[in-house]
């Protein structure tokens, strides 16, 4: 049989680890939630910043494309030529498909009404550019035939950049 001071002893040993362990187990488990979700938090950003990469080798791919037909002046900051025959409006028309299709999945993968301070500055990086090619006349044209079939949300956003700026209408 069990005395009454062993009993007290395991009593005091229960209360213990109520008082101390419990408190202690649940601080344990919140630091490692904590540090679970920094982990996470840290892959999420990793992973968001492969995508931008990506998507800007892609462009930078585009870009070589477009400079292997210089007589299309595909160049966002210049002027569209005109007098283009049939061939080049063709070929003209199937870089901005190419464009739109990235442009798309920029918007797609990026896009983010609240996004971090990061997240912003890589999405702005691609706002930017579709600024650009938005202040383009013959891009500007060519959109309402591009973005059939496209994301309605992402036709929405592009379709708003059209609107010319003022240093753009009185440059061009």
């Amino acid at each position: 049989m069990i005395d009454d001071e062993t009993l007290r002893l395991w009593e005091f040993g229960s209360y213990l680890v109520t008082v101390v362990g419990l408190p202690l187990a649940a601080f344990a488990l919140w630091r490692e939630s904590r540090a679970e979700r920094e982990n996470e938090r840290k892959e999420i950003e990793q992973r968001d910043e492969e995508t931008y990469l990506r998507l800007s080798e892609q462009y930078t791919e585009f870009v070589r494309d477009v400079l292997a037909y210089p007589e299309l002046g595909l160049h966002p900051r210049l002027p569209a030529p005109s007098g283009l025959d049939a061939d080049q409006a063709a070929r003209r028309l199937l870089f901005f498909e190419m464009l739109i299709a990235l442009f798309e999945r920029a918007y797609i993968l990026l896009y983010e009404e609240a996004s971090d301070p990061q997240g912003a500055r890589r999405w702005q990086s691609w706002a930017d550019t579709m600024q650009q090619w938005c202040a383009r006349e013959d891009f500007r044209d060519a959109l309402p035939g591009l973005l059939v079939g496209e994301d309605p949300a992402f036709s929405t956003y592009i379709l708003g950049l059209r609107v010319p700026s003022a240093a753009t209408r009185t440059s061009g």
